[in-house]
């Protein structure tokens, strides 16, 4: 499934995974620590950091069987603690989602990628 149809009274309402997606990478980057989202080259196997224009693009959405599973890819800043930074951003993305789009979030996986130093 590619996307999410909620029903209601009033009819139907869809909202498709890139839109998740979006949502899910722009609450990533207001979290503390987090430097940017990531994606990977396959062939050269070097890690690159998103513009926030793209934070869509570090992020994996599946829907199945009317559970959303979102996976993750992000930089964080160097001396921060990780587990905390990834915590912050497993409930922040998951409020914004059942908040903002009205989806339950069944669970998400976070990948650090790289560690980057920050001005």
């Amino acid at each position: 499934m590619s996307k999410k149809v909620i029903e209601n009274e009033l009819g139907n309402i869809t909202i498709e995974q890139e839109v998740i997606a979006e949502h899910a990478g722009m609450a990533a980057l207001d979290c503390f620590g987090i430097v940017g989202m990531a994606i990977m080259n396959v062939t050269d196997g070097i890690v690159y950091l998103l513009k926030r224009e793209s934070a869509n693009k570090g992020v994996r959405v599946v829907m199945k069987d009317d559970m959303l599973y979102i996976e993750m890819h992000i930089i964080v800043a160097y001396g921060v603690n990780i587990t905390t930074v990834t915590e912050n951003l497993i409930n922040a993305v998951t409020y914004n989602i059942e908040h903002n789009l009205g989806i339950k979030v069944n669970k998400i996986v976070v990948c650090v990628d790289n560690v980057r130093v920050i001005d």
